[in-house]
């Protein structure tokens, strides 16, 4: 019988691998019953076209897609969006006929893997490796015998076993049991490997050897976040994203846990004004010091930080504050490692990733998926609802799109015609897999957010399908942070031309969402430097008292809350920062490795400067707060893309409105104006809610959100729009909004 809410096949449904908790066989069926079944419909996949290569339509003249409508560059790459669009719905197609809805057809983690049968008092193990010539359960319940449980060989490429409480001593297979799988590959080597689908691993603090474990505990995870809606949060609201590493966010030399992290940081994160968390280094990896991103288990949490249920912990905890949770989630790359990862699992050398040269990322020394492939593309959308479902995540960042997009992986190109974007040079394979990954978060969790990191500025990569797009939510405003640190290396700031600033900080595709950010953990890790400092240098360890004037400072400290007002409020639909930059970290990030003697001292946060009192990492911590409050209260980011009202580069300085406010930015090192006439988008009375200038923002107090009022005079050349006049300081910014 089908399950509810399943969609019943006929005679095609025995063409599925059952359900967790299915019985498998029947309390009567012969052992073998599952072997009589026809193959799995896992392929094969209908391969369009080529990469790279379109094929045309013959259709009737029609409406242009609003992606192109929206933009004529466009024009001649709309027989290749269309073209996407029945590729996708192609995809579709056969995922309906395999398996009846997108939705059930990313459940392959319920069928295989290791779970539980009650009622045959025993654990299936079900693994997917159609090259292997055997396959061995081995583990602490049969004391690591190499071949004392033999997995059976099914149709499709599918083994398993069925592993009965009886059969061993005592606890068995239990919880917290560790195991492997025994692998005799497609060329006769035997390897243990963890199996694909994994949940929880352990790594011994001897050998340093990874294994799975068994994760069944006698009561499951009492959540107590049903009342959280993600959508309420994110429809019409502009997220406020804290990305977060939780293995160095304790301000001791070791690593931290899930639990510290939801009981320290995440009031810390509510306190801030931010409405998300973006969780880094969740899958589990072998090497601590990748940052998570050279993944090995997909399926698993990183037991660095604790088990499963202390991540389930942190979930809840932060719905319970009213954050969303994101994972950052890596399915770009795999780790090339074959004792913890998938790397050549039944030695054909093309299971889970494409075979020779293609299936190698030589900057990142990792394995790439093949795409194309419908038992990987299964497996990937899988690794997602499993995520949303099991973990109660609100949406994923999605690591290295661009890597994923095009074949030469983003490296060395320019984009700058449209031929870049539409040409041989996109992995078409890829890109359906992405259309189906956004779709399929939307579904299983209405309000998700799906956040691409690309870089290449894919045209339509976040709008919705229907229109031509790919279907994300937002796209990470790389450009940003190169901008900044680029900007400030190569020029002093008396030179910076507001026209410039403003350009870089709005020049982006419209009717698409951006992620505006100065500075992530990319800026952070060892090798380049935080913002903070590349403003103020070395001073930083000295000169950070607040009773203590320093010009080198005020100038870093200055241009610091400059920079990320000026980012924050125009550069994109929402906004990101890494966790300490908010007040200036003045360490980079450096993991435990050989060259460093394996020390923690620059992977932690040192929380104190911020809570010291004595210092100006405060003040800094109180501004970006303050920032972030006023951009939230006054939906600045949700009311369409800012306003330029007027730019002076000789003066450097710069005005714009955004949802009401009305920003005015002074860049020039030395002058001030007393009295500097602007244009407000409205005639009126005027007040100032934040001034970067405030004494409590470690300013000079010149200019305070007070009760001072502004009032317009009129403009002769447009009576709707009025002048403000007001006193503008040096390296300072001050917004204002219409009181009366």
């Amino acid at each position: 019988m089908a399950k509810r809410g399943e969609r019943r096949l006929g005679a095609a449904s025995a063409h599925c691998l059952p359900h967790h908790g299915d019985s498998v066989r029947g309390a009567a069926a012969a052992p073998a019953t599952l072997l009589n079944r026809p193959a799995p419909y896992f392929g094969p996949m209908k391969r369009p076209a080529t990469s790279g290569s379109v094929r045309r339509i013959d259709v009737k003249p029609r409406k242009p897609l609003p992606l192109v409508a929206d933009d004529p560059w466009l024009t001649d790459a709309e027989p290749v969006l269309r073209q996407r669009q029945v590729r996708l719905r192609e995809a579709l197609g056969y995922i309906r006929q395999a398996d009846g809805s997108l939705k059930s057809h990313a459940l392959l983690h319920t069928r295989l893997g290791l779970h539980r049968d009650n009622a045959r008092k025993g654990w299936w193990y079900r693994e997917w490796a159609p090259g292997a010539q055997q396959l061995w359960l081995i583990g602490d319940f049969n004391q690591w015998q190499p071949e004392e449980v033999p997995l059976v060989r099914l149709a499709g490429g599918y083994w398993e076993v069925l592993v009965r409480d009886r059969d061993f001593p005592a606890p068995g297979l239990a919880h917290g049991s560790r195991f492997k799988v025994r692998v005799r590959d497609a060329q006769g080597r035997l390897y243990d490997r963890l199996p694909a689908f994994t949940r929880w691993t352990g790594q011994d603090e001897e050998t340093k050897d990874f294994a799975a474990r068994v994760w069944y505990p006698k009561e499951p995870f009492a959540w107590t976040d049903a009342a959280f809606d993600p959508a309420a949060h994110t429809e019409g609201r502009a997220p406020f994203i804290y990305e977060a590493h939780p293995g160095m966010a304790t301000e001791d030399e070791r690593v931290g846990t899930w639990r510290e992290f939801a009981d320290t940081v995440l009031p810390r994160v509510r306190r801030l004004g931010y409405t998300a968390v973006q969780l880094m280094a969740v899958q589990e990896h072998p090497y601590y010091g990748s940052f998570g991103y050279h993944v090995s288990n997909f399926f698993a949490p990183s037991s660095r930080f604790g088990d499963p249920d202390d991540l389930k912990y942190l979930i809840n905890e932060a719905h319970r504050l009213g954050l969303l949770v994101l994972l950052d989630v890596v399915h770009s790359h795999s780790v090339k490692n074959y004792a913890e990862g998938l790397n050549d699992f039944d030695g054909t050398g093309h299971q889970y990733f494409h075979s020779g040269d293609r299936g190698y990322h030589h900057g990142w020394d990792s394995k790439l998926f093949d795409y194309g492939r419908w038992e990987v593309r299964q497996f990937l959308l899988s690794n997602l609802r499993y995520w949303l479902d099991e973990f109660h995540f609100d949406g994923f960042r999605f690591d290295g799109v661009t890597s994923m997009l095009y074949h030469h992986h983003g490296e060395g190109r320019t984009f700058a015609v449209v031929r870049d974007y539409f040409g041989p040079d996109v992995d078409d394979e890829a890109l359906i897999y992405l259309q189906l990954a956004a779709q399929l978060v939307h579904q299983v969790r209405p309000g998700a957010l799906c956040i691409a990191e690309d870089m290449s500025g894919q045209p339509g990569l976040c709008r919705p399908l229907d229109e031509g797009g790919t279907g994300f939510d937002y796209r990470l405003g790389m450009g940003l942070p190169d901008f900044w640190i680029t900007l400030i290396k190569e020029q002093p700031d008396e030179e910076w031309k507001p026209s410039r600033l403003w350009h870089q900080l709005t020049n982006r595709r419209r009717g698409e969402k951006n992620i505006a950010y100065a500075e992530s953990h990319d800026q952070a890790l060892v090798g380049d430097q935080t913002l903070a400092f590349r403003l103020i240098g070395p001073a930083m360890y000295s000169e950070m008292d607040r009773a203590n004037p320093h010009p080198g400072v005020e100038r870093g400290v200055a241009l610091h809350k400059l920079i990320r007002l000026l980012t924050a409020s125009a550069g994109g639909e929402g906004y990101l920062t890494f966790m300490g930059n908010e007040f200036g970290h003045p360490e980079w990030i450096d993991f435990p490795r050989e060259g460093n003697n394996w020390s923690y001292r620059y992977a932690r946060r040192q929380w104190g400067l911020a809570a010291n009192g004595f210092l100006r990492y405060e003040l800094l911590e109180a501004f970006d707060a303050a920032m972030v409050t006023v951009l939230r209260e006054h939906r600045a980011l949700e009311s369409g893309y800012a306003r330029l009202l007027h730019q002076d580069d000789p003066q450097q300085t710069l005005f714009f409105e955004r949802g009401g406010l009305v920003f005015a930015f002074n860049f020039h090192p030395v002058n001030s104006y007393p009295q500097f006439e602007f244009p407000a988008p409205k005639p009126g009375k005027y007040a100032v809610v934040l001034s970067s200038d405030a004494a409590k923002f470690s300013g000079f107090g010149r200019v305070e959100a007070d009760e001072t009022e502004y009032f317009t005079a009129p403009n002769p050349q447009a009576p709707n729009v009025g002048m403000l006049t007001a006193y503008l300081p040096n390296r300072t910014a001050v917004v204002f909004k219409l009181v009366d």
